[in-house]
């Protein structure tokens, strides 16, 4: 009932014990009341973070450094709606916010597609009807493009410089229009995306080409919250699950003559599907030479048994959040 936008502090790196653990405290710099549930939130710059609410509001908190506090600096109010922004029980959750200063992307589960800009008070471009079923997650592709993931399996691309309110591609899982719920492109390689979903199975797509994955890996047991590239070093990708995993893929070459950097843990190694396609630049995640095939996964939270919710990841640090009520700090990712 009561939610909070907390900033914390995890702390010196040099207090890190030899297994990633950190050992001083955590502590809370400073606090601020969050009007419904948070659904997703991002940095926009230093200093300000946007949030999206179960109530359909967008809110941009600044941090104010100097005296440790939040204030909310800007909000859009019922940015997301069912039948009208004027009806008090019409609103819709805001599902997903991207960022990409000083323009803010959000989705929800109207179907709705809102662009802003953290200097304007209205929005500066909305698609109303940009899906028929729920937006579950956003990502830029490129400064004008970005891509979003729905409730039937599709993955669509839109154009903002376009003003026809239709997504310039779609691509869908074969089948069963299974939900996604989230979506991650490649920090290098921009063709090439990563999806998960209700289903728990990592799907890797190649954008320039057909409108199908081009492997679908078994992963999760239960349904895939998050999927990040790692954004330095994008030959390694995490996912993590209600089931209560969080895996770590690692597609580098000649993984089998490398000593273990993860301490514990199940792994397991896997072969991507074939494209028969000829790529000019091969990434591992599209390969087509089994003998760069192989891949390495570690499960890095073997025994837990609550949903990891959220994840991120930066240089050799990993943290996440679970339903133990907890987050973690992992300091030592390729020790």
């Amino acid at each position: 009932q009561d939610n909070r936008i907390s900033i914390w502090s995890a702390g010196d790196l040099g207090n890190a014990g030899l297994n990633g653990e950190y050992h001083g405290e955590p502590h809370l710099l400073c606090d601020i009341q969050h009007n419904g549930d948070v659904m997703d939130m991002q940095f926009l710059d230093q200093e300000r973070i946007v949030v999206a609410s179960s109530t359909g509001t967008v809110t941009i908190f600044r941090h104010h450094q100097n005296n440790q506090t939040l204030s909310a600096s800007h909000r859009w109010e019922k940015a997301h709606y069912h039948v009208d922004q004027d009806t008090s029980w019409g609103a819709a959750a805001c599902t997903g916010v991207v960022c990409n200063n000083p323009e803010i992307v959000t989705v929800g589960e109207d179907g709705r597609i809102n662009l802003f800009r953290a200097d304007q008070k209205d929005a500066v471009r909305t698609i109303d009807n940009a899906d028929s079923s729920t937006l579950h997650a956003v990502t830029f592709l490129r400064t004008t493009e970005i891509l979003t993931v729905n409730s039937i399996g599709q993955l669509k691309i839109w154009d903002l410089r376009q003003q026809r309110n239709e997504p310039s591609q779609i691509f869908s899982l074969a089948g069963d229009r299974v939900p996604l719920h989230c979506v991650d492109r490649h920090p290098n390689q921009q063709h090439i995306v990563a999806t998960g979903g209700q289903d728990g199975m990592l799907s890797i797509w190649d954008i320039r080409q057909g409108t199908m994955p081009v492997s679908l890996l078994n992963a999760h047991e239960a349904e895939m919250w998050e999927v990040h590239f790692h954004p330095s070093d994008p030959d390694h990708l995490f996912t993590c699950s209600e089931d209560g995993s969080l895996w770590h893929w690692d597609t580098s070459t000649n993984v089998s003559e490398k000593p273990s950097f993860l301490h514990q843990g199940g792994r397991s190694t896997a072969y991507l599907s074939h494209s028969t396609l000829n790529q000019s630049v091969v990434s591992a995640w599209l390969s087509n030479d089994p003998t760069k095939d192989r891949m390495e996964i570690t499960n890095l939270i073997p025994n837990q048994t609550l949903s990891v919710n959220s994840l991120d990841v930066l240089g050799a640090c990993l943290v996440y959040g679970t339903d133990a009520e907890a987050i973690y700090v992992n300091r030592q990712l390729f020790a």
